[in-house]
């Protein structure tokens, strides 16, 4: 089956600006890293989360969904890119923490949030089959506009028990800690879908968060945590929160800087973060680099396609 044309055009889209812009790669560990030497991202924070609203059960969801993992290298850490699957009792997966963050989403854009709904950094919900040249500008203006953010940085290693993800470092360049958490998101990379659902896609579902913990700078404590199998702190949020979860064969783990449920509620504080960092655990298929002439050769192939596409009379 013929990809849709909106997928095409939203190829063409990430390679022209990825050929006029210098990619950079979050911290991407091959598999074949046993982890038991513990890993560290770089101290970093300027990724723009982008967060999709999406369903095991979803046609439109299936088409777009296998394109994304090759928009997502494209963009490198530029965008830390997250799948919510729903509470709905028809999704596959139904992950707690993946509703926990959907009713977050709903304090500020309301309970129906349809499938698929991409939201880059909690602004401007971009629903349906067209929705991604919408994404792509929002993520470019974003780009343009964003200054100072916080800067993250955590360690990652494997013990007898799981995966073990622990706070290094945070340097908060302009925002008051009062009224804001560090949350830990923990997704699952090709992620089964299991019989007796209904599913018109693929065998399997990507960058699926299963579990979440949210500490809050206002009491050094742990309000939230699901779907994993413990987190804990000690001196500080920033000093030593730490998440463990069960052993995975491939993950992502996201550290993020944002503001707490109640600043959005009672302050009208927003929904976007102010540093993300993501630590990926998984197979790669697009190339660390590309190269500008490989870049032109992808978009002009891109751009054939388009051009010889049948139209509709």
């Amino acid at each position: 089956m013929k990809p849709p044309l909106f997928v095409v055009s939203c190829l063409v889209s990430f390679l022209l600006m990825a050929s006029c812009s210098p990619l950079v790669q979050g911290e991407v560990i091959d598999p074949s890293n046993t982890l038991l030497n513990p890993i560290a991202t770089e101290s970093m924070g300027r990724s723009l989360l982008v967060e999709e609203v999406t369903t095991t059960w979803c046609p439109t969801c299936a088409q777009i969904d296998p394109y994304l993992k090759a928009v997502a290298d494209s963009h490198g850490s530029r965008i830390a890119m997250v799948a919510y699957h729903p509470s709905d009792g028809e999704d596959a997966f139904q992950p707690p923490a993946a509703q926990h963050r959907i009713n977050r989403l709903g304090l500020l854009h309301g309970d129906a949030i349809p499938s698929p709904t991409f939201f880059v950094e909690g602004k401007n919900p971009r629903s349906g089959t067209e929705a991604w040249s919408d994404v792509q500008r929002d993520i470019l203006d974003l780009e343009l506009t964003r200054q100072d953010t916080t800067l993250l940085q955590f360690e990652v290693h494997r013990t007898d028990e799981g995966i073990t993800a622990r706070v290094l470092s945070f340097t908060n360049m302009s925002v008051e800690l009062e009224n804001t958490q560090l949350t830990f998101l923990v997704l699952e990379h090709q992620k089964t879908v299991p019989d007796g659902f209904v599913n018109p896609g693929e065998l399997t579902r990507d960058r699926v968060v299963v579990a979440t913990a949210e500490c809050d700078f206002n009491t050094s404590t742990i309000p939230t945590q699901l779907g994993l199998m413990g987190a804990d702190v000690n001196q500080g949020c920033n000093i030593d929160f730490e998440i463990s979860f069960e052993d995975m064969n491939e993950f992502s783990i996201l550290l993020i800087h944002e503001n707490t449920e109640d600043a959005i509620v009672n302050s009208e504080a927003s929904l976007g973060t102010y540093g993300a960092v993501e630590f990926a655990y998984r197979s790669r298929d697009a190339p660390e680099s590309w190269s500008l002439a490989n870049v032109l050769l992808m978009v002009a192939a891109g751009a054939g396609l388009v051009a010889i596409w049948p139209r509709k009379n």
